[in-house]
């Protein structure tokens, strides 16, 4: 199998009824982004795209869809023109972000990604924004937000300040019955960490030698009144597991593992070494919610056969997650038959997608897991 010749940016849906908070989750994220370069599609509903205008004088590719909702009036084809604008190499992104309308069917632009056939391009999860004050009255006026819900892959329960603590965490426990396995953060004005849904950029964002100062700099020097730093409050609603290890991992054990993780671990990201299954690659893991892809690479010469994995989720257990994983080496080298490690990674290919599966692949694929399966219904 040979690996992707570019690398693939993340598309991460941005959802939620109108009035949740998703444009202010947005230009948090905007603000905050310490040098990765994000690309937004902003689909508004309406002729007068408020939400467009708030974002557009932030970032430097900003793509509005109007004539309505994304995901009624733009088939696959059409956003994978708008998509191809934005990972062209010269955009030099590092995460896109498409903002829902408010009355978008999010588990129909989760689709329209799994379906698309640019190689660029990797899914990034579902984040479905939950007004908390008005979380009640939503439901009653828009009782398909259970089917939003029951397909995020993370969930931000927003304003739980307009709450008491003893609503808050009722709010939280019916939040979390609904979604299922989705992290669920609670978030006042929709400041979450930007961790959650992309990796810091490697390199900086002031590479070029001159440039024009951007909003960013601006909002770096000074926080909102009452607000304290990012570093003092946005790591303390979840939690990150690191996990190293120089002994290959088991192919089976390491699938059991994937196939039964926790609910609310949200995102897991690193390398794997399956050791004897293959010797020529390691294999980039990339699992957001309950989907999961592995890309092979060849190992490059002198490089140390290493799995590195982070874990980032809410109310996970780090100490059995850890456990759970050293459980997953493999035994002494040499003691496992060949065959049956040959079987084992089979586990591991079928999870190997060089390109988007196409739409019926995906249909096939859904009723393997509840939420997926509730996007059908």
């Amino acid at each position: 199998m040979t690996p992707p010749r570019t690398p693939q940016i993340p598309v991460v849906v941005l959802a939620g009824f109108l009035g949740s908070g998703k444009t202010t989750l947005l230009n948090h994220l905007l603000r905050n982004r310490a040098g990765t370069r994000i690309g937004v599609i902003v689909n508004d509903f309406g002729a007068i795209e408020i939400d467009a205008m708030t974002v557009s004088g932030q970032v430097g590719s900003t793509v509005s869809l109007g004539n309505g909702c994304l995901c009624c009036a733009v088939d696959a084809s059409e956003l994978d023109t708008f998509l191809e604008t934005l990972t062209r190499p010269s955009a030099r992104l590092d995460v896109i972000v498409i903002e829902a309308s408010g009355l978008a069917e999010p588990q129909e632009l989760v689709r329209m990604l799994l379906a698309s056939d640019n190689p660029h391009i990797l899914y990034g999860g579902l984040v479905e924004v939950v007004d908390a004050a008005e979380f009640g009255r939503t439901r009653q006026r828009h009782p398909e937000i259970d089917r939003h819900l029951a397909v995020a892959d993370l969930v931000v329960l927003n304003k739980t300040d307009r709450v008491g603590e003893a609503e808050r965490e009722r709010l939280r426990a019916a939040v979390a019955e609904l979604s299922g396995p989705a992290a669920v953060i609670s978030a006042v004005h929709g400041r979450i960490d930007p961790e959650l849904l992309f990796d810091p950029a490697l390199r900086p964002d002031h590479e070029d030698k001159v440039r024009q100062l951007t909003f960013e700099d601006l909002l770096r020097e000074e926080a909102p009144d009452g607000h304290e730093g990012h570093d003092d409050h946005l790591h303390a609603s979840y939690e990150r597991v690191d996990f190293t290890s120089d002994i290959p991992m088991d192919p089976r054990r390491f699938m059991e593992f994937l196939d039964s993780r926790p609910d609310g671990l949200y995102r897991i990201k690193g390398f794997a070494d399956f050791g004897a299954g293959d010797r020529d690659n390691t294999y980039a893991l990339h699992a957001v919610g309950r989907f999961l892809r592995f890309v092979p690479r060849p190992w490059a010469r002198g490089e140390q056969r290493l799995t590195q994995l982070v874990m980032i989720g809410a109310g996970i257990d780090a100490a059995a997650l850890s456990a759970g994983l050293a459980a997953c080496r493999a035994g002494e080298p040499g003691r496992a038959d060949a065959t049956d490690v040959e079987r084992a990674m089979w586990g591991v290919l079928r999870y190997v997608q060089e390109q988007a599966p196409e739409p019926e692949a995906f249909d096939a694929h859904e009723t393997a897991d509840p939420r997926e399966a509730a996007a059908e219904a």
